[in-house]
């Protein structure tokens, strides 16, 4: 039980990383879909968030030593931030009080995507794990 909850932990900050960023600069980089600036931000944020997101994978699999740890880590936080996101949606005038209806949209493009990796990630890391096993003969 105490490994879940200090990977909900983990699983909370990155949520609520995510949801700071795009409070704060969402203005700057959601754009209305069907447009060239959509599809050209889209890129750039889902580039960028599987590198971070690669990155928080391998911090937190730095502490958690476990086996599966990162597919856990992948699914629990998965779980908490798709749970969160329905509270936010709920309520994205009062969370989201400077982005236009078509920047909402653009938002839930984005986070449908990221939760994508936020699955897949962890997954290529478990195999580069066992890969690495098999290499050494374990």
């Amino acid at each position: 039980m105490k490994t879940y909850l200090f990977t909900a932990a983990w699983g909370v900050i990155v949520w609520g990383a995510a949801t700071l960023f795009f409070r704060i600069f969402g203005e700057a980089v959601l754009f209305p879909p069907g447009t060239d600036a959509f599809m050209y931000s889209s890129g750039a944020l889902l580039v960028g968030t599987a590198i971070l997101l690669t990155l928080v994978i391998y911090l937190y699999t730095l502490f958690d030593k476990k086996e599966y740890a990162a597919i856990r880590f992948g699914i629990v936080g998965t779980m908490i931030g798709l749970l969160l996101d329905s509270f936010v949606f709920s309520n994205y005038q009062m969370i989201f009080p400077d982005l236009h209806e078509t920047q909402v949209i653009a938002f839930s493009s984005w986070m449908t995507f990221a939760y994508a990796l936020y699955l897949v990630i962890p997954f290529l890391f478990q195999q580069k794990a066992r890969q690495k096993q098999v290499v050494r003969g374990k």
